[in-house]
């Protein structure tokens, strides 16, 4: 009797242990030897009711805490685990321990690099070192968007993240201007820990998005500074509600979706808007008169977008091969579908100079390693920029008059980051000028 009470309690702890293993529910941290670097990696899945995986996956040492991309074809078979993060083109491979608290593998980007995948536990678990509070703040019917606040005090000043990034993304950045200035970040909606509606996602209903955040904390005339994409949310909040705030700042972010060069046009802006309007005819759902619509299109839509398209051409054949040679085949097919949404939903900003604005362009932007070992391909990369983000910079200078426009050579993207320095010292100059 006592043999078979023994044999039934190791039955037990035996398959207590196989559930266990099989269970992957639950945080993951893993960290990659990526050269010298050493990069953090935290992987949260999640079984959904059908019995599949979910999850995301973040990269904590790339300078955005709060940024995720979702892990997706997750399978577990006996101990065997695999899993896909395609908005980053990586895969994962491992093998699960008997007691379900590691995954020994292999990460694949590019590179195979080996990663060990450790349960985290309260205790263990990595926390964000940044000293700010976060809460959600409702903008639209179910959504609700991540705030950080810095802490600081005096006018409030609000930080918009770039395309795929979050608000995080300014951890080190915004509390620089706490001593003069209440400190705040806002997430937009599809990204981190921000809701991920199925819509909403063009400019206006993201700059109405910003609106309800100020609102909701009763900011009073904000200062907005915004890196990148975030050009078409402060570009329509600035067209339409410019007494909502006090000055824009763009950080590297007054691109065609910012601000529409009218006198040169620009290609996928005016691919939107004639789609659009050979949408309606097609789909017959303009008004029963179409011949204004015609007309539109034929005195102005189509020759404009003629003009692009030879505008485009002639640039590609100016363009060297070996520049051509490094630029991406075209959009992945694994974006995610909120940035294609965000992307088809940009707008024609070109009315902003009710409002103080400084524009900070990288001119020409830093290559980075491209064409390390190419001083020639180099040069041309950056003499392709000065022209194309060079006429943008003078186009933004000269139809926005309330706009200083700075230019920073050989800056990075994330020019807060590249040139902290010069960012400051331009920033607390204009900021001196606000009334």
């Amino acid at each position: 009797m006592r043999f078979r009470t023994l044999s039934v309690v190791a039955l037990g702890l035996l398959l207590g242990s196989r559930a266990a293993a099989q269970d992957l529910a639950g945080d993951w941290q893993g960290t990659l030897e990526a050269g010298a670097q050493q990069l953090r990696v935290i992987v949260k899945l999640t079984k959904v009711e059908d019995g599949q995986w979910t999850g995301t996956f973040s990269s904590v040492d790339q300078g955005d805490w709060g940024s995720r991309s979702d892990v997706s074809a997750v399978v577990l078979q006996g101990q065997h685990v695999t899993f896909s993060v395609t908005a980053i083109g990586g895969s994962y491979q491992g093998t699960l321990s008997a007691d379900g608290t590691s995954i020994e593998g292999i990460w694949k980007q590019r590179q195979p690099l080996p990663m060990t995948l450790r349960r985290s536990t309260p205790e263990t678990a990595w926390k964000d070192p940044a000293a700010h509070t976060i809460q959600p703040v409702t903008v639209d019917k179910n959504v609700k968007l991540e705030v950080l606040d810095w802490g600081g005090s005096g006018r409030p000043m609000v930080f918009l993240a770039g395309l795929g990034n979050t608000a995080h993304v300014f951890d080190k950045f915004a509390p620089k201007f706490m001593a003069s200035h209440r400190v705040y970040g806002i997430t937009r909606r599809g990204f981190g820990a921000s809701s991920v509606p199925p819509d909403g996602y063009e400019a206006d209903r993201l700059g109405d998005d910003v609106l309800a955040v100020l609102a909701a904390l009763k900011l009073d005339r904000p200062v907005l500074v915004g890196h990148s994409l975030a050009g078409e949310e402060m570009s329509s909040i600035a067209s339409r509600h410019p007494d909502r705030v006090s000055g824009l700042v763009y950080l590297d972010a007054g691109y065609p979706y910012a601000f529409y060069d009218a006198e040169h046009g620009n290609l996928n802006l005016d691919l939107i808007e004639l789609r659009h309007k050979l949408d309606q005819l097609a789909m017959g759902n303009a008004p029963p008169d179409t011949r204004p619509i015609i007309k539109e299109l034929l005195e102005t839509d189509l020759p404009r977008f003629e003009r692009d398209l030879q505008n485009t051409k002639k640039d590609l054949d100016a363009t060297p091969p070996a520049v051509l040679a490094s630029q991406p085949p075209g959009p992945p097919q694994n974006v995610p579908i909120q940035t294609r949404a965000i992307m088809n939903g940009t707008q024609k900003f070109t009315k902003l100079s009710a409002v103080p604005i400084l524009a900070i362009y990288a001119l020409p932007h830093d290559a980075g390693p491209l064409f390390a070992s190419d001083p020639a391909g180099r040069a041309a990369r950056e003499a392709q920029d000065l022209q194309t983000t060079g006429m943008q910079a003078d186009a933004f200078e000269k139809g926005v008059s309330s706009a200083r426009v700075v230019r920073l050579p050989h800056a990075n993207h994330y020019v807060f980051r590249s040139n902290e320095a010069d960012v400051l010292r331009e920033m607390n100059a204009f900021l001196a000028t606000l009334r």
